[in-house]
């Protein structure tokens, strides 16, 4: 058999030359998430924790400004979820605009 025959072949002076290539650029992010990506991780962390402590600890929070307990049920998980979306589109452009 030869190895002209097809199927995967690996040869580490390739693999060891784009990591030395990858190592010397300069441009390349190093500060892991980035400004953006700890904003997305405080609307997660909100999101999850403080949101649903507010519900557990006064669930009837929104009826004094008028708005029903059983409506802010669902008006209290349904506002930090959209706030979490636009975060993660907004995160997410900002990793993806350079390509």
């Amino acid at each position: 058999m030869s190895s002209d025959e097809g199927g995967y072949v690996h040869r580490p002076a390739e693999s060891e030359a784009a990591v030395e290539s990858q190592e010397s650029d300069p441009d390349a992010n190093r500060d892991g998430f980035g400004a953006r990506g700890w904003v997305l991780v405080a609307a997660l962390v909100v999101c999850l924790l403080i949101v649903p402590g507010v519900i557990y600890v006064r669930p009837g929070i929104l009826s004094a400004v008028g708005i029903p307990y059983i409506a802010s049920l669902l008006v209290l998980p349904l506002l930090p979820a959209v706030v979490l979306g636009l975060t993660a589109v907004w995160a997410m452009t900002a990793a993806t605009g350079n390509e």
